[in-house]
């Protein structure tokens, strides 16, 4: 199953029980805040 990298997954991802769903939903929405700032 391919990876949905958009905000809404990440934050539903979150609010899993599962602790590696909730982990990966985290790492996205950090890389899209990195992304929005403009680090690299």
């Amino acid at each position: 199953m391919a990876e949905k990298k958009d905000v809404s997954t990440a934050r539903r991802m979150m609010k899993s029980p599962n602790k590696k769903t909730a982990r990966r939903g985290l790492k996205v929405i950090k890389q899209l805040k990195k992304i929005k700032r403009g680090v690299k």
